[in-house]
């Protein structure tokens, strides 16, 4: 009778003994609802290292944001009370909804593909939250409380003066930080300008903005001293996607289970193939660091946000006990099952075609995007004006939004009529940034060139001799008998 190959029994009795129960829960929570607090090791390592450049230039970036131009204008502004927005230099307002509504698609495509490709990436590298939490909150308590052993000493210490200026000193810096981090927003929301003007003029000015700002900053406080990883795992909705998005190909956090299982404690000179045992010397390192809590062996769970702790973690007892380094590591579950190479699947081929016909769009709708917008709208009710010179009327609603940060005195001439003229019902109009306006004009023709009861007129919209827009407007006149 034929013997089962090792790595075939090692594999039937991984997969007797895989317990998915854990799948249930989440696991910051126990099975009586309370809240299990996460003591993650401090991570080091070629990953953790790499990891922390892309967050601090991340970090420069979010706070000189605010205070960088582009053309005078900011980098990045969402100024929702004003309704104007600002990308890149660019000035947005509501007019440009259309714009607003590709973009969102395109990002919503873009999420979806890289999430199908590289799985939560995002969350462990990019996310806000992460990036506040794992490299400025974090690093601030390991600095004064000292590493994951040490913080779970001190926190069961009976109360003393050394326990208390501890807890102390970190929550008034992670206050003061939440402080900054509220400004840096409220700069991207009303302007560095307008901030900075709030911060220099005497506080009992801004008393109620004062308040709102320490609540705003409370929230962040509240988020990265007690909620945490809360956040990422029952809040954000981001880790759920993973459930739909995610397949075998998708590059994720993985543990090789098939050279990993059988897992079993380190013993120095055994032969561990021959004895059924995988390199997983069951040491835990790996749920040491994470987190969240997971054990990145049970497979992909919603709570991992792929920050490679566990990878820089296992690749150091590999390189220590002198096993192959990548137990842990960027992985597709087919590749680790199947040793199939990673590929450009179909699915990512058809969310790439989308997100490029979408990112066309976008670009086309910017590149041709007006610096007005303007309606010529005939009043309804009243009929043509023949004037004592010759000439024929119609009476115009015009409503015209300035999209520019500059102010814009407007003129308007007829561009496929020879002789016509638009006259303004009042004064001149002057446009302000993002100020829509409305006025009356009469669009006045020469009658030998109103040859139908409606005829088809190009306005020009110039400020100066710039050109800023052509809009099309019918014109109504006096029907001419038949022959003439």
């Amino acid at each position: 009778m034929n013997k089962q190959p090792a790595h075939e029994a090692r594999d039937a009795r991984a997969e007797a003994l895989r317990d998915e129960s854990f799948r249930d829960s989440i696991s910051t929570v126990d099975r009586h609802g309370k809240r299990i607090w996460v003591y993650p090791k401090k991570p080091s390592g070629k990953w953790t290292t790499r990891r922390q450049w892309f967050a601090y230039a991340l970090l420069a970036l979010l706070l000189a944001g605010p205070f960088l131009r582009i053309g005078g204008e900011p980098l990045l502004m969402i100024n929702v009370i004003e309704r104007r927005f600002v990308f890149f230099g660019q000035t947005f307002w509501p007019q440009d909804f259309l714009i607003f509504v590709i973009g969102v698609l395109a990002f919503i495509v873009f999420v979806a593909l890289f999430t199908v490709a590289f799985g939560r990436l995002f969350c462990g590298w990019a996310c806000p939250q992460t990036v506040f939490m794992e490299h400025v909150f974090r690093r601030i308590e390991y600095l004064i409380e000292g590493d994951w052993k040490h913080q779970q000493l001190l926190n069961k210490e009976p109360p003393s003066a050394k326990k208390l200026g501890k807890k102390t000193l970190k929550h008034v810096l992670f206050f003061g930080i939440s402080f900054i981090i509220g400004n840096t927003f409220l700069a991207y929301l009303i302007g560095s300008d307008e901030l900075i003007r709030i911060i220099t003029e005497p506080p009992a000015q801004h008393v109620t903005g004062l308040i709102a700002m320490m609540a705003f900053s409370g929230v962040f406080y509240g988020n990265f001293a007690f909620f945490r990883e809360q956040a990422c795992t029952t809040v954000c909705p981001y880790g759920r996607l993973q459930g739909v998005l995610l397949d075998r190909k998708s590059v994720v956090i993985a543990y090789d289970h098939v050279r990993g299982e059988q897992r079993s404690s380190w013993r120095k000179n055994e032969d561990r193939a021959a004895a059924g045992k995988g390199d997983c010397i069951d040491c835990r390192a790996c749920v040491h660091v994470c987190p969240t809590g997971i054990d990145i062996r049970n497979g992909t769970q919603l709570e991992c946000v792929n920050c490679t702790a566990c990878v820089d973690a296992c690749d150091h007892i590999m390189d220590s006990v002198g096993l192959p380094k990548g137990l842990v590591r960027f992985a597709s579950e087919e590749e680790i099952s199947e040793k199939k190479p990673i590929a450009f699947n179909l699915r990512m081929k058809a969310y790439t075609a989308v997100l490029f016909v979408l990112v066309g769009a976008l670009t086309a709708l910017i590149a041709t995007r007006s610096e007005t917008r303007t309606t010529f709208m005939r009043t309804p009710g009243i009929l043509f004006q023949e004037r004592p010179d010759g000439r024929v009327s119609n009476l115009y609603a015009l409503k015209v939004a300035n999209k520019t940060p500059r102010e814009l005195p407007l003129r308007f001439e007829v561009l496929n009529v020879e002789g016509g003229e638009v006259q303004l019902v009042g004064k001149p109009m002057v446009l302000q940034s993002g100020e829509l306006a409305s006025s009356e004009a009469f669009l006045i023709l020469p009658k030998a060139a109103v040859t139908a009861m409606k005829n088809r007129i190009v306005i020009g919209v110039f400020s100066g001799d710039k050109l800023l827009e052509k809009v099309t407007t019918s014109f109504v006149g006096p029907m001419k008998p038949p022959g003439a």
